[in-house]
């Protein structure tokens, strides 16, 4: 059996605004195979739609836990995997049905702020001069940008703790590369379009390394086995060498 998804706190993003309207007249569920759903709450990213997808999850949590298997966020939508021989699709559906629409919470709801330390340095980052020279930038100063901001955790894919955090400043974004390399280091720090994250593990990767971040992103033996969630912020703090190196930091290998 798998995981059950602890439950999810309710998204940092929604902010004041109280007049969001979904883009669905009925809740939109697409069946995923034997024993899934996937539950379409938005057609595009907004924080509106992300505090949509928590509260979506608190409610599956609360009041389906003993069918639940695994819940599964994304930015606009959550896979639900249920369990064949406790529920089945239309039973599922007709519940999820009673539910809508949801009821959006009034005023800020914070979610956690997860502080990363991140190494910025060439040795780590063969990205990080030509970056900030693209942008008409200093190294520092790019640096600055990056780590000023804070991301939002909008999905998590790709491999296990690879978060994809947004929005970089548009100052600092740059498209992927053309050719991606065959190998990037564990904690690689990237950048792609609107969008940074931390390589959880060594891995093919086409983003630009802008530096490395030296915690887990996954860990079997944590409890959570990642150390954020889908709508929770994310801050990069830069870290000198020495700080790198005792958090358990390494300089990997590249391969182009």
């Amino acid at each position: 059996m798998r995981k059950k998804l602890p439950i999810a706190t309710m998204c940092s993003a929604h902010g004041n605004r109280t007049d969001f309207a979904f883009d669905f007249a009925q809740p939109t569920l697409v069946v995923q195979g034997e024993q899934a759903l996937m539950w379409y709450l938005a057609k595009s990213p907004s924080p509106e739609a992300l505090a949509a997808v928590q509260l979506a999850c608190a409610l599956l949590q609360q009041h389906s836990a003993d069918d639940i298997l695994e819940l599964v966020p994304a930015a606009t939508s959550v896979l639900i995997v249920f369990d064949h021989l406790k529920t089945d699709h239309l039973e599922l559906t007709k519940r999820i049905q009673q539910w809508w629409p949801l009821p959006l919470p009034q005023g800020e709801k914070l979610g956690r702020v997860v502080t990363l330390p991140c190494y910025y340095a060439v040795e780590v980052a063969p990205d990080l001069a030509r970056l900030a020279s693209l942008h008409q930038l200093s190294m520092t100063e790019f640096i600055q940008c990056h780590s000023a901001q804070r991301y939002q955790v909008n999905a998590i894919g790709f491999a296990p703790g690879f978060a994809y955090l947004g929005d970089v400043p548009a100052a600092i974004a740059t498209s992927r590369l053309a050719t991606p390399r065959a190998r990037v280091p564990k904690g690689s720090v990237g950048i792609a379009g609107s969008q940074t994250a931390v390589y959880p593990a060594n891995s093919p990767g086409g983003w630009n390394i802008i530096g490395n971040c030296p915690l887990p992103m996954f860990d079997l033996h944590k409890d959570p086995v990642m150390p954020f969630a889908v709508g929770d912020k994310v801050q990069f703090v830069a870290i000198d060498r020495a700080e790198f190196f005792r958090l358990g930091g390494i300089i990997g290998e590249w391969q182009a």
